[in-house]
């Protein structure tokens, strides 16, 4: 009789202990439970961007020398510091293929400059000196409205959206000069490097010791109608995780239209040396037209590169995709 009740009683205290072990992980499961937090992205203010555009323009052609180019740097500045980053303006003197010394000015823009992870977002800001796609005025600059202005304008803008709705990582807004004044094509002993002086430069000389990010988005005439931006080549060789990351937020916010899954040539660009100088895996959003005389619209390197070809819905498209992006880290 003592033994069966030993055993009643041991039973009992194992189902009592079993089912107060079951409670308590259900407890604690309730205490750990984590709830999704919705993400408050900005909404891009598309006319915001088209007037940063505009301001560019009315200087007139941002070539370097110029005073056009001299007051449209520091417009920049200040506006980048009005936001609330941190500047810093790099300049030399950068040799063009044809022998003429340019004065260069990087300009760079940094939020939460203490923070460890960083994302690097940069296009250029000068224009061409001179219109060598056209048929008229072909020594005379042009105005890159799309081709220096676009890409811009909307980093301008996403550094207005970053004062407004803080990060917790770290951006670095770089706008290169000296873009786009490389050898014309058809020369004879053409250098391909003539090209993304400033791009080359900063990469050699980052503005700040031992820069890195943890990868870069380089935009590149954003803002034409109808504009499809394509896998290129060398965004895909360096980066091709980063162009699925953008490509898909583009799909999945509904701009498939935009962001199409085609791969195409690379380029040289800005990303390029980004890439193989400084190794910041960095793609590029630029239009791809295979119907054109060089494969990126009809206006580019022509007197027609002004703000009537300036589209806002693609700018929208390209901005609020790396406004996901950029808020989605």
């Amino acid at each position: 009789m003592v033994q069966i009740g030993i055993i009643r009683n041991s039973v009992i205290l194992f189902i009592l202990f079993f089912f107060l072990s079951c409670v308590d992980k259900q407890q604690v499961k309730k205490q750990i439970t984590i709830t999704p937090v919705k993400l408050n992205v900005p909404k891009f203010n598309v006319d915001s961007a088209y007037s940063y555009i505009q301001k560019q323009v009315d200087f007139g052609p941002r070539v370097p020398n110029s005073r056009e180019h001299e007051e449209c740097a520091n417009y920049l500045v200040t506006t980048l510091q009005r936001f609330g980053a941190s500047t810093t303006v790099q300049e030399a003197v950068v040799n063009r293929y044809d022998g003429v010394n340019m004065n260069m000015k990087n300009i760079i823009g940094s939020f939460n400059p203490e923070s460890y992870t960083r994302i690097l977002l940069c296009a250029h800001w000068d224009t061409r000196f001179l219109a060598d796609n056209d048929v008229v005025d072909v020594t005379k600059p042009i105005m890159g409205a799309n081709d220096g202005g676009s890409g811009v304008g909307v980093l301008l803008e996403i550094a207005r959206q970053i004062q407004t709705s803080p990060l917790e990582i770290g951006v670095d807004i770089i706008f290169f000069d000296v873009e786009d004044q490389g050898q014309p094509n058809g020369e004879l002993n053409t250098n391909s490097d003539s090209w993304c002086l400033g791009s080359q430069y900063w990469s050699k000389n980052p503005h700040e010791t031992n820069y890195f990010a943890d990868y870069g988005i380089l935009l590149d005439m954003v803002a034409g109608e109808n504009a499809r931006f394509t896998r290129e080549g060398v965004s895909e060789k360096f980066a091709s995780r980063i162009v699925d990351k953008v490509w898909n937020m583009g799909r999945k916010i509904g701009f498939s239209n935009f962001f199409v899954d085609e791969k195409t040539p690379g380029i040289i660009d800005d990303h390029l040396y980004i890439n193989s100088i400084i190794h910041i895996p960095t793609i590029n959003i630029v239009e791809y037209d295979n119907t054109t005389h060089n494969r990126f619209n009809k206006h580019h390197h022509k007197h027609s590169d002004n703000m009537n070809i300036i589209d806002k819905t693609t700018l929208n498209a390209v901005g609020q995709t790396v406004l996901e992006v950029l808020y989605n880290e």
